[in-house]
């Protein structure tokens, strides 16, 4: 039997990178692959080409922040015949699923990626304002989540954070974004750092978002006076900042900017340890790369890292504002990398994508049984 037709609402998708992003096209690709359907809505730009099942609705330039993009609640009329709805963001898109779940009488199912509140500083600097936008997040978060069948939580943190702060009474599940084990494998480095001119020697570095809030300055601090070379890609809007304080501190680093998908692995690959200083956290999907591709991790002890990270296994912990601790915990991931990286390689299907595919079938089978009872 063919898995159930979904309907995907999100206000992040390609060509923008980041981990909603990439779960939703990998989960769509699975579902695919297994002879299903996962229509996905998303706010459409020039730069991207929709694929089979991808429906684009008019979107503007989200002025804060380059590469987002403000969709509007429109339901496209291809994604109306569907089983399940799936809504991985709470803005105007994601309003459109809640929108013909409750249309429709169809189940919603509600993935919790990150905190609204935390979308406060793309909005302001100044912190009485941005105090009263998270309070307003969170209230309208509550009141989101609330309409969901079932709230999908990466990890046993953000499960606690849906239960602590945005307390409601939805049914949460701990369901892991997964990992393309298959893509995010152990490849030959040495192509990527010819390209990018990397020095041979330790490597440690990190790829994501620059925000304020990723804490990548506590990482450029630890990182001073250490015989290593720091390697950073990704983009966002504390580049600058980071790129005058590596100068202030006179660390050799090497800001690449974005990075292609296809060049990941291999950046994985290269590094000896990956360094993911963010307290927030909902999974920390690049640490669970980085793992795949045989690289320890060097973590925050906050958030989801506290437990995405195995200390001693994949990787070890440093308390969050300890920059010492931090030094302390690269060199001994320095220090143990290869036999900290035989037990990445061991736990790496563990992992899988695949894994969490079959969770979320099991899971929309039963929000569908469920909805199907309370409406006899």
């Amino acid at each position: 039997m063919a898995p159930v037709s979904v309907a995907a609402f999100t206000d992040t998708y390609l060509p923008t990178v980041n981990g909603v992003s990439y779960t939703i096209q990998t989960w769509r690709d699975r579902w695919r692959d297994r002879g299903g359907t996962m229509r996905v809505v998303y706010p459409g730009c020039d730069e991207y080409d929709p694929a089979p099942e991808e429906y684009p609705i008019r979107s503007l330039p989200f002025p804060m922040y380059e590469g987002f993009r403000l969709g509007t609640p429109r339901i496209p009329s291809a994604a109306q015949d569907v089983d399940v709805v799936h809504a991985h963001t709470p803005f105007a898109v994601g309003l459109g699923g809640v929108r013909l779940a409750r249309r429709k009488d169809l189940p919603l199912v509600t993935s919790y990626h990150t905190p609204t509140a935390e979308y406060a500083d793309y909005l302001t600097s100044r912190p009485r304002i941005e105090h009263s936008i998270e309070r307003l997040a969170e209230r309208y978060e509550r009141w989101f989540l609330a309409r969901s069948d079932a709230v999908i939580c990466p990890s046993e943190d953000a499960r606690s954070r849906v239960r602590e702060t945005v307390d409601t009474d939805t049914p949460t599940v701990v369901l892991s974004n997964g990992v393309d084990v298959e893509f995010f494998a152990p490849t030959d480095p040495e192509p990527f750092r010819e390209r990018y001119e990397l020095p041979d020697g330790p490597l440690i570095g990190y790829t994501g978002r620059h925000g304020y809030e990723k804490n990548l300055s506590e990482f450029l601090r630890a990182a001073a006076g250490m015989d290593a070379t720091i390697v950073v890609g990704g983009d966002g809007p504390a580049r600058d900042e980071l790129e005058t304080l590596a100068a202030e501190l006179d660390v050799d680093a090497h800001f690449l900017g974005f990075l292609p998908r296809e060049e990941l692995p291999a950046f994985y690959s290269l590094l000896d340890a990956f360094v993911f200083p963010s307290p927030v956290e909902t999974q920390g999907l690049v640490a669970l790369e980085a793992n795949a591709c045989g690289t320890p991790v060097v973590a925050v002890d906050a958030g989801a890292l506290s437990d995405t990270v195995e200390e001693g296994l994949t990787g070890y912990h440093y308390d969050h504002g300890n920059v010492a601790g931090c030094r302390a915990a690269i060199e001994r991931v320095l220090d143990e990398r290869e036999s900290l990286s035989r037990t990445c390689l061991e736990r790496r299907e563990s992992l899988s994508v695949e894994h969490a595919v079959d969770q979320l079938a099991a899971l929309y089978e039963r929000v569908i049984d469920e909805n199907g009872s309370e409406n006899e």
